[in-house]
């Protein structure tokens, strides 16, 4: 009966320590050159600050008779855009005071060239973007993979050292019966029995349940002997009565 306890306790110890909690989660990604949103904004926000911009200089182009629309929409293009630095203030200046229409039209080359560079640069910035968001999913995709492989491994590990545990303990059950008796041999055979059946009983889904109701057993038959214990302790006969003639 003691050997049972002892065995007992030591395969639920066993249980506790092979039955891990739940791996923490990864961490959520934060938004950044993956997240199609962050991209699709920021363009969005440029296009109307360029179509504002360009909205204005029609207007003022329309309205070139009209000092005063000038001056305002001037001023409301130049609100949507950085300010300048002081030496392209003075180019344009310089550019104005000399109002010759060939460098107007090198300036108005060079700024379509610019701005096809700027498109194409932002259309690349566009699929690279897309590709970073497929190569990070399947990172992700991989690391879940990854992961459920690992606990499958421990779990696996897991089960084989209980197997193997209740194997010897069967083969041990079995010789201490066939040699030493049944009342030494049954118990480690019973407790080989139950070391067997412990992968399938943690992946249970009634595991805390034949959890606490092993302890409870194991508890009373505890409660038990010590209450036997007790009683033969008690009704003992003392040394001291002499023995009746």
């Amino acid at each position: 009966m003691r050997l049972l306890l002892v065995i007992a306790v030591l395969a639920l110890t066993g249980c506790s320590l092979f039955r891990k909690g739940d791996a923490e989660p990864l961490p959520v990604q934060p938004p950044g050159p993956t997240n199609p949103d962050v991209v699709a904004t920021l363009g969005k926000d440029l296009d109307k600050t360029d179509h504002r911009v360009a909205s204005a200089l029609v207007a003022i182009e329309r309205n070139a008779d009209k000092p005063k629309v000038v001056v305002a929409e001037s001023r409301l293009a130049q609100s949507y855009l950085p300010a300048p630095p002081e030496s392209d203030v003075a180019f344009a200046m310089a550019r104005a005071t000399k109002a010759d229409p060939v460098d107007y039209a090198k300036q108005m080359a060079f700024g379509r060239q610019l701005a096809t560079s700027v498109t194409k640069a932002w259309e690349k910035l566009e699929t690279q973007q897309a590709e970073a968001l497929r190569v990070s999913q399947l990172k992700d995709a991989r690391i879940v993979e990854l992961t459920k492989e690992v606990e499958r491994v421990k779990k696996d590990a897991s089960a084989q050292t209980w197997t193997l545990v209740g194997a010897g303990l069967a083969v041990v059950g079995a010789l201490t019966t066939a040699f030493m008796g049944p009342r030494i041999g049954l118990p480690l055979l019973l407790c080989g029995a139950f070391c067997g059946s412990v992968p399938f009983i943690i992946d249970s889904p009634y595991f805390e349940y034949i959890a606490a109701g092993t302890l409870l057993v194991c508890s009373g038959l505890g409660l038990w002997w010590l209450a036997d214990k007790v009683r033969d302790s008690v009704n003992k006969p003392s040394d001291d009565v002499p023995p009746q003639a």
